[in-house]
């Protein structure tokens, strides 16, 4: 079919040829005397072809830079957040240490439940982002996961392996935030 079409394009360039208004034609169609129109013509269908695939490369990047810059943008946000999140965690750690050592006389006292209610809604916000704190104890001590700052002996946890956290480390996903 493609050699029937060239054929009769073919043909056609020789009547144009022949033709009284030839030089018109050819004029009109920006060709340099003496070149074969049927050449010209495709040279032209080459270099069109070549444009079109040019465009179509140039748009395939651009939409690979416009998702890529929506994944950075996206990883940006997430980082930041988890930073933030991470200069609380000693206000957090504060809240806890201080719950642990109520006198049991205050125990009672509405306004501890009012700062209860602030911790856990310290807690939530760390649910809400996925962050998991960290307490191996009696765990095998990794130190991609924990901070050693020193060693026991001890006749109830086993050589290396976590004895005591003295504060707790945090996780987001894979992400450690604090050891």
């Amino acid at each position: 079919m493609l050699i029937q079409f060239y054929q009769d394009e073919e043909n056609l360039a020789k009547d144009a040829i022949q033709d009284e208004n030839s030089d018109e034609v050819t004029e009109a169609m920006n060709i340099p005397e003496g070149t074969n129109l049927m050449q010209a013509i495709i040279d032209a269908q080459k270099e069109a072809q070549a444009n079109k695939d040019g465009w179509q490369r140039t748009l395939a990047e651009f939409t690979n830079y416009k998702k890529r810059v929506e994944r950075e943008r996206i990883e940006l946000f997430q980082r930041a957040s988890l930073d933030t999140l991470k200069d609380l965690l000693p206000v957090i750690d504060d809240f806890d240490r201080a719950f642990e050592n109520i006198p049991e006389e205050l125990s009672d006292n509405p306004w501890i439940g009012g700062v209860s209610m602030i911790q856990r809604k310290f807690a939530t916000v760390l649910e809400k982002y996925e962050i998991e704190p960290i307490d191996p104890v009696g765990e095998v001590f990794d130190p991609n996961l924990h901070e050693a700052i020193g060693t026991d002996d001890s006749d109830e946890v086993e050589s290396g392996h976590v004895s005591v956290t003295l504060q707790k480390g945090y996780k987001a996903g894979n992400q450690v935030l604090r050891k």
